[in-house]
């Protein structure tokens, strides 16, 4: 017989297989030994962690455990979701030992709910609910000062953000959902970076495109695959909003999605948290999400449904931006990559050339302000390259 079993909280499997990645072990699923039994002889104690729970949706759970636990390694470590706990203890008594709940495995460390908790602490978060009155107005100054055009969005946004600060204190608002249409390129997506910076955010931003989400298997690209399931992994929006610094997510192109992400999206903006498929949650409250697609406000109720567009707490349209506005871009951009450039290199730029490179630009033949952007860095890289051809 096999020592023990271990059984673990489903809340904690995300952070229980972390700590164990941290320790050089991959946790695998029993599905493909089951498969092929010879599959189990190819497990590597040192570095493998079998999770046993599928066993509980087949037939036979007896008779297969009994047929393919003696092809596995001896001291292979097995664990199971404590949900199993009651079936798995009476179907495999003969082939465990012991049945414990998840402590101390072997020589690791302790896995509880004080350590679990500990680690959920270090997910933090700049949220815009968490800035003093004195912020608030460095942020809206920031923010305003980083989008070129669009000013009804401007002061509607100062509004939103004030009342979104009131009602989410009483309890009645949890995320602020915010969903902008337009052509691409007129700075929808740029509304959640300026977001993310004026809540100086130093790590990434959180982005989710879902021009990659169109497949049946979306829901699990984006929560993660169940239990079981050959490569179940965590979802990229838990990925992307762990790696982040800043209570802001951007989902791009939403209207590329399916009514399967539709209607998650519906639940997250009614519950305010994101659930995966293991049901690890994070708490959104005081979050923004920005939703950007290039619908037309024609087809924005032909595409998206009316619980979710009831949901969205404004949803404005971008439109082209005028040439003093993509100017005033210009020179921004110009500024902002040479204090960059400065920074990063021994050799300074000298002042006039700010003035150079915003001459060269001719802003009127730009709509799309990513053509705009990379016309600025090719201008750029041909000054500096002039000037530091000069200087030798």
């Amino acid at each position: 017989m096999i020592d023990k079993l271990l059984f673990y909280n489903k809340n904690y499997f995300a952070f229980y297989k972390d700590l164990k990645k941290k320790e050089g072990k991959e946790i695998i699923s029993i599905t493909e030994s089951l498969r092929n039994f010879d599959n189990a002889l190819e497990v590597n104690k040192h570095t493998q962690i079998v999770d046993i729970s599928s066993l509980a949706g087949i037939n036979n759970i007896q008779y297969n455990s009994e047929s393919v636990f003696p092809q596995f390694p001896e001291e292979t470590i097995f664990i199971a979701d404590n949900s199993f706990k009651k079936l798995l203890e009476y179907e495999l008594r003969f082939c465990f030992q012991e049945f414990q709940d998840i402590n101390i495995v072997g020589d690791f460390e302790v896995v509880d709910e004080e350590e679990f908790i500990g680690k959920q602490k270090k997910l933090k978060h700049k949220k815009i609910i968490d800035l003093s009155n004195d912020d608030i107005s460095d942020f809206t100054k920031s923010f305003v000062n980083r989008i070129y055009g669009h000013d009804k969005f401007k002061a509607d946004f100062e509004e939103l953000i004030r009342n979104f600060r009131v009602f989410n204190k009483l309890g009645e608002h949890k995320i602020l959902s915010i969903f902008l249409m337009g052509d691409s390129g007129v700075g929808k997506t740029e509304v959640a970076r300026a977001i993310h910076k004026s809540l100086k955010g130093k790590k990434k931003l959180a982005k989710i495109n879902f021009g990659n989400y169109s497949s049946d298997n979306s829901l699990n690209s984006l929560i993660g695959s169940p239990r079981g399931y050959i490569g179940s992994d965590e979802g990229e929006i838990f990925i992307r909003v762990k790696d982040s610094d800043t209570g802001i997510i951007l989902i791009d192109e939403f209207e590329k999605s399916n009514a399967t992400l539709f209607n998650y999206f519906l639940d997250v903006l009614e519950n305010g948290k994101i659930v995966s498929s293991l049901a690890e949650e994070i708490d959104l409250n005081g979050f923004i999400i920005i939703f950007t697609s290039n619908i037309s406000k024609e087809d924005f109720p032909k595409r998206i449904s009316p619980e979710l567009r009831s949901r969205f707490d404004y949803k404005g349209f971008f439109t082209l931006l005028n040439e003093k506005d993509k100017r005033k871009f210009v020179e921004f951009r110009v500024r902002d990559i040479i204090q960059k450039f400065n920074k990063s290199y021994s050799t300074e730029l000298p002042t006039e050339i700010n003035e150079t490179i915003c001459n060269q630009i001719r802003v009127e033949k730009f709509e799309n302000m990513r053509e705009l952007n990379k016309n600025i860095k090719d201008t750029f890289v041909k000054c500096v390259m002039i000037y530091t051809a000069e200087s030798e």
